[in-house]
């Protein structure tokens, strides 16, 4: 208890002389960042009449619904919203919401997300077969999602912006990857037999060569085997993958969580998620040119870090977090879905066979019935397309019109009852100003439903 105040302590002597939120902001605030949904109109009375903070983030904290919205959130940021079959989505979320469930930490996570091949029915290898097999693509995203780098510039020569990313630090990197082939759901691990050649494209006569290697760690050797001794186990002749004697990538998922930039790139990515805005930001272009904004809170957190729940609690229980000017911040596309979901009272239906690219045309098709099928509209409209991260935000036409005249959210709304006092709270988890309740004077409810729907407050966490 003592070394988390002196955290506290030291986050909110970070960012000082900033006003306390109100407590119709902070119940919203923290419900849509540790539920990943608005309060409902219940809830947010019950903590209005006692308003114990620390009490409704334990509360949260411990709920089911954490686990799932640190789930949807590390999906995102893992897999991009790409899609495929190797691995049923069911499997994949239920094995990563259990993670955050009992707390797993960090570090095994990722372990045995980057050590998965298919061979014992883990649902981790999900991260590898399903939309990015090829090694360069892989190369890349494992530095940007674990390290804070985006090396894709130094794929084919140093990076001409960051002096501190070169062509080496990348292929090293690449030689981890570079001998695994996807089939079916399974890794079809290769030999690897020799160093990983490459080329400057702008001097390519100069011919260069690197084992595998994470920037500041010793390079591994290569070990040489003679011929048809490089398997632990061989292939199997009905397809089975073999087991290499040397495996590269099994000493990357050990070497990677090592790495001082892993620790440091998971704290920045969660201040992100809960602040707005990461340490670094750009979140994947941590480099020295680009230094975090607290370099010593970062390097507090850093080494304090080993899974997210107690980052998580001491991030939230600090005045800086629950500042009145706080950034303002999209809602994810599943919080979004989820929120319409409760301030509508939407019942869901049978599941059918709805296709949101069809509905979302125009073309004849029935509206979203399930949950699912709402969340599945909202992240095709909200969400950034397949392979590209969420850490930016931009408003779209198409997303400025959804929530005004998308016929389900219009259905919903037109059946919408009540007083103003009563949908503001279960639409935008406040009370009316008087100003607001005299200019709703009038207005039908179903019409000021819609409007509270539409408006840039529901949209927004703040």
């Amino acid at each position: 208890m003592v070394a988390l105040l002196l955290l506290l302590a030291q986050i909110d002597a970070s960012f000082p002389g900033t006003s306390r939120c109100s407590d119709e902001d902070f119940v919203r605030r923290i419900h849509l960042d540790l539920a990943g949904v608005i309060p409902t109109a219940e809830e947010t009375l019950a903590f209005l009449a006692k308003p114990d903070r620390p009490a409704l983030i334990e509360k949260l904290l411990a709920s089911p619904a954490y686990a799932r919205r640190m789930e949807e959130a590390f999906t995102v940021m893992l897999l991009e919203r790409r899609t495929g079959e190797a691995v049923p989505e069911a499997k994949w979320r239920d094995w990563l919401a259990k993670k955050f469930a009992d707390d797993v930490p960090w570090e095994a996570t990722v372990r045995e997300l980057l050590a998965a091949d298919g061979r014992d029915a883990s649902p981790a290898v999900k991260f590898f077969v399903d939309g990015r097999t090829e090694p360069h693509r892989l190369t890349q995203d494992v530095a940007r999602i674990f390290l804070g780098k985006n090396l894709t510039c130094a794929q084919c020569h140093d990076h001409p912006h960051v002096k501190d990313w070169s062509q080496a630090e990348y292929m090293g990197l690449y030689a981890f990857l570079g001998q695994n082939k996807a089939d079916k759901g399974r890794f079809m691990p290769q030999p690897m037999t020799k160093k990983v050649e490459y080329e400057n494209v702008f001097r390519p006569e100069k011919k260069k060569s690197t084992g595998p290697s994470l920037a500041g760690q010793p390079e591994l050797e290569v070990p040489a085997y003679a011929k048809g001794q490089e398997w632990e186990v061989p292939p199997g002749k009905d397809g089975t993958p073999g087991v290499p004697k040397f495996r590269p990538r099994e000493r990357l998922a050990a070497d990677l969580v090592a790495h001082p930039q892993f620790a440091r790139t998971a704290v920045n990515r969660v201040w992100f998620m809960l602040m707005g805005r990461g340490f670094v930001h750009p979140i994947d272009m941590d480099h020295s040119k680009n230094p975090p904004s607290h370099p010593e809170l970062l390097d507090a957190l850093s080494r304090r870090f080993t899974s997210f729940k107690p980052l998580v609690r001491e991030i939230v229980l600090s005045a800086a977090y629950q500042r009145a000017d706080a950034l303002l911040r999209p809602l994810t596309p599943e919080a979004l879905a989820r929120s319409v979901a409760v301030a509508t009272s939407f019942k869901p239906g049978s599941q059918g066979k709805f296709n949101a690219t069809s509905y979302l045309a125009g073309k004849k098709s029935e509206p979203p019935s399930t949950l699912d099928d709402l969340s599945d509209c909202f992240a095709a409209v909200f969400g950034a397309p397949a392979g590209e991260p969420e850490t930016s935000f931009s408003v779209s036409t198409t997303q400025a019109l959804y929530l005004r005249n998308d016929r389900l959210i219009t259905e919903l709304a037109a059946g919408m009852k009540g007083d103003v006092e009563s949908l503001y709270l279960r639409i935008l988890s406040r009370r009316p100003t008087d100003a607001e309740r005299m200019a709703a004077k009038g207005v039908a409810p179903a019409s000021l439903a819609w409007a509270l729907l539409a408006s840039a407050e529901f949209r927004l966490n703040h």
